[in-house]
């Protein structure tokens, strides 16, 4: 038998088994019905129809006692975590809707997760101190799948065509950009020579697991290609063949090897407003053509959005508003 099968068998009575719980401790009809505010009948009747349900006789009278027999010593222990469970279950629905005892499950690219969310998980946490926050990093499609298996609430991440069934709240546009080190000839120039583009080393983010999880994925995850599909897609239309790649799973280690002339590699500026700061780091455009990702937050059409969920995307939209203006970035809020 499957777990759904055995839903379908009739379950126990939750107040025959809190009323057999009482009996089997005081002994005493007559106290129970009192305790229960019944009659001593209705309580005769609730343990024989339990007894019924069961097959089995789990009382003997002795007189004005009651005793357990030995069916009913067995299901005695049973009912005991039974009910203790129950009164578990109780408690938590009462935490939850007590204030701040909350869960928040959010999804996020690890750009999101390092650059964007710090900042409002700080002030979310100062509404919501008791809530169990989880985050699980992920890229386009690891987020949409979280959302369509219901493993998060919200999603944060960008995305190429919106899905019909996931609601996207738009917060700002980004564009990816060439990253080179200072040495690099193109620093030098100040431009880059596009016969030159495909001969580069490139060190992207997570691009060849990107790639075979994007082809191994659903036809329904083509939309939410990873970054580099979305590169390899731009440099096609200039019939440019992006040829050596160094995978990389870390973009603090991509700057870093990039300012040691390991390689060039593609990003959007924000990511390393620092570098480009103290020109560790020059960014050049990728050409007259822009390569341009709208950023927002995602969760499912279908699901109510609860009352920690709505906080923590009004602290993304607050958020976006200060975080596009600090970095030269379109907002859409």
């Amino acid at each position: 038998m499957n777990e759904l099968d055995s839903y379908r068998n009739n379950p126990l009575d939750s107040r025959q088994i809190r009323t057999f719980l009482m009996l089997a401790q005081v002994g005493s009809f007559t106290k129970v019905a009192k305790k229960l505010s019944l009659t001593q009948s209705a309580v005769s009747h609730a343990m024989k129809a339990l007894e019924e349900d069961l097959g089995c006789r789990l009382l003997d009278r002795v007189g004005k006692k009651v005793l357990l027999t030995q069916a009913g010593e067995q299901f005695h222990e049973r009912a005991k975590k039974i009910f203790s469970e129950m009164v578990s279950a109780r408690s938590e629905m009462n935490k939850l809707v007590e204030w701040g005892h909350v869960r928040l499950r959010l999804g996020a690219t690890a750009a999101a997760c390092e650059y964007i969310l710090p900042p409002i998980l700080r002030e979310f946490q100062k509404e919501f101190p008791k809530c169990h926050l989880t985050i699980n990093p992920g890229n386009s499609p690891d987020i949409m799948e979280s959302l369509r298996n219901n493993k998060i609430d919200v999603g944060m991440s960008w995305v190429a065509t919106p899905d019909s069934n996931v609601q996207f709240i738009p917060l700002f546009d980004d564009e990816l950009v060439f990253m080179v080190s200072p040495d690099h000839p193109w620093a030098k120039a100040g431009r880059i020579k596009r016969t030159e583009v495909s001969h580069q080393q490139y060190i992207l983010f997570n691009s060849s697991t990107s790639w075979n999880q994007s082809q191994s994925s659903s036809p329904a995850f083509s939309d939410y290609s990873d970054i580099y599909e979305q590169i390899e897609k731009f440099f096609n239309k200039e019939k440019v063949v992006i040829k050596s790649v160094i995978d990389v799973g870390s973009v603090s280690a991509i700057k870093e090897l990039v300012k040691l002339g390991l390689g060039i590699t593609i990003l959007p500026a924000w990511v390393a407003q620092d570098a480009l700061q103290d020109k560790s780091l020059v960014a050049l455009p990728l050409g007259r053509r822009k390569l341009r990702r709208q950023w927002g937050i995602l969760y499912w059409k279908e699901r109510s959005i609860a009352w920690a969920e709505d906080t923590f995307i009004r602290l993304c939209k607050e958020r976006a508003v200060e975080f596009a203006a600090r970095h030269g970035l379109r907002v859409h809020v």
